[in-house]
């Protein structure tokens, strides 16, 4: 049924099970598997005069690394065929749900699967969801993963 599986991560909990109901589902339907970490280049609090851009983004990229090298050795110990991405988010209109969208349409995904807070009222306003987002975006079917 699914060939080609999009899961997004970061460094939650939320995520580690979004990324075992995604290996699972690979590995059942003998799919291809596409992890996918963004980051934000453009909207960096830079308010510390003392901090550098320069280091900060490369502060980034080598934690969204790190993040997708464990994800990445999680899905082939399980024997999935896996790709991996650092989507770099680089122009101030862009936000982190649409790229992760963009990335599932572009590859092509059969299915995206995201974890979720599941935030309500106030605190889901005032915060948003990235995975609220990407389920709007996505063009593809969105499985969310609700955390503990």
């Amino acid at each position: 049924m699914f060939e080609r599986i999009l899961v997004a991560v970061d460094a939650s909990e939320t995520s580690e099970l979004a990324l075992q109901a995604a290996v699972g589902l690979a590995s059942e339907q003998h799919a291809q598997l596409r992890i996918v970490h963004a980051i934000d280049t453009v909207n960096i609090n830079m308010g510390a005069e003392f901090l550098s851009r320069d280091g900060m983004l490369e502060g980034l990229a080598k934690e969204g690394d790190s993040i997708l090298d464990k994800a990445e050795s999680i899905a082939t110990a399980a024997g999935v065929p896996v790709e991996t991405k650092l989507l770099k988010i680089e122009t101030i209109n862009q936000r982190v749900a649409e790229a992760i969208a963009d990335d599932a349409g572009a590859w092509p995904a059969d299915l995206v699967v995201i974890g979720t807070h599941g935030r309500r009222g106030l605190t889901r306003l005032l915060l948003g969801s990235v995975a609220e987002g990407v389920a709007r975006a996505a063009t593809k079917p969105v499985l969310l993963i609700r955390g503990e």
